[in-house]
């Protein structure tokens, strides 16, 4: 079946968007925001489990413009918010011998992986479960507490808070994976933008933004919606030396992989951030979302203490224009992802997540999705 076919039956009774509506909008899409968004990255992992109503509603509690959830669909078809299709590290699926059968090796965007994966289990299923923290340097006691959210309780949580503190939050959910569900027959798109038309939220002035790594998912959510979309842009290889590798040939969205058009498959991500990608993305979304080392890169740091965890072993490097360049062809740049522990930082930012997002800030973002909300509030609300 064709997909255009799958996506206007999912769609029936919705009003579709002329053709280059999506550009209608000039105005509003030159206009960025004196004060940058703070999106609650997974809601607020940095204190929660990713992706619980708790968590986003801890996240829109410590100033949060937006959260983020991200979007797989159940064996029946309800969108649910997960990380990824394999929730055996973000759900204590493992805990429970009645789904031990279902355990089993799936590829998932060309890799193998071996766990549980949502597309094998109803909803009903899925709500005999609950969430963990998969990061374990992070507070581990309210694993098995929460339980595993649909979309629509994520928007309804979000219109509940915003009723609540009078102030309006938004959602920015993202199609994860999305070339692997449609291979599933369990397409996302379609289902994203029914629940944002049952919400009321499938047009411009909705408070949401649509996010993916796949360009051919917004260009088919753009034939109807003109909802804000976002490109993602992921992080390519790093060299040893800490630089990026704009050669490496697998770091690329996965639908230009799966097209096999030479075109495509001579591109990687960083294709995204020069000037001819982000004329290409302007033709079909609001913003990117590039990851932060595309602004600020990093390198080893030689006078770092022997040792020394994580990026803290790191020092960064000028910044690139990128930001400037973006807002040159109308998009916002909301960039990921802010995080506040020591060995997450930068030897400049001397374990001071403040300096991080003050660095950012200046250079004129327009978002940024952080694991601990408060610290992106704290750190804007010094400067603006």
């Amino acid at each position: 079946m064709r997909w255009s076919s799958v996506l206007a039956g999912l769609l029936a009774g919705a009003s579709l968007v002329a053709a280059g509506g999506a550009m209608a909008h000039d105005d509003e899409r030159h206009h960025h925001a004196r004060k940058p968004l703070v999106i609650g990255h997974r809601g607020a992992p940095g204190y929660l489990p990713d992706h619980t109503l708790e968590g986003y509603a801890k996240a829109i509690e410590m100033g949060a413009d937006f959260i983020e959830p991200d979007l797989v669909v159940t064996k029946d078809g309800v969108l649910i918010a997960r990380h990824e299709p394999n929730i055996i590290g973000t759900t204590d699926v493992s805990l429970h011998p009645e789904f031990a059968s279902r355990k089993r090796v799936a590829i998932v965007d060309g890799a193998a992986e071996e766990g549980f994966f949502v597309s094998d289990f109803t909803l009903a299923e899925i709500k005999t479960l609950h969430a963990i923290q998969p990061l374990p340097e992070r507070p581990q006691q309210y694993n098995g507490k929460f339980a595993i959210p649909t979309f629509e309780e994520v928007i309804a949580l979000v219109k509940k808070k915003s009723r609540e503190t009078g102030r309006e939050i938004g959602i920015y959910p993202e199609t994860k994976h999305p070339t692997y569900h449609r291979n599933l027959g369990l397409p996302l798109e379609g289902r994203l933008i029914k629940a944002l038309e049952k919400a009321g939220w499938n047009r411009r002035s909705a408070p949401v933004f649509i996010q993916s790594f796949e360009p051919g998912s917004l260009k088919l959510m753009r034939k109807v919606s003109d909802v804000r979309m976002i490109q993602l842009i992921d992080a390519n290889d790093v060299k040893a030396d800490g630089s990026l590798d704009f050669t490496a040939p697998f770091d690329r969205p996965y639908d230009w992989t799966a097209s096999g058009k030479p075109e495509l498959l001579a591109r990687t991500f960083a294709w995204l951030t020069t000037d001819a990608g982000l004329r290409d993305v302007a033709k079909y979304a609001d913003g990117i979302g590039p990851w932060k080392r595309y602004i600020v890169s990093t390198v080893p740091d030689a006078s770092a203490p022997v040792g020394s965890p994580g990026e803290s072993s790191l020092k960064t490097l000028p910044p690139t224009d990128l930001i400037k360049r973006a807002h040159k062809q109308g998009l916002l740049v909301h960039t990921w992802t802010f995080r506040s522990e020591p060995r997450r930082l930068a030897s400049n930012y001397r374990g001071n997540p403040a300096k991080e997002y003050e660095q950012f800030f200046k250079l004129g973002i327009d978002g940024v999705f952080s694991d601990f909300t408060d610290a992106a509030v704290a750190a804007r609300a010094a400067l603006h």
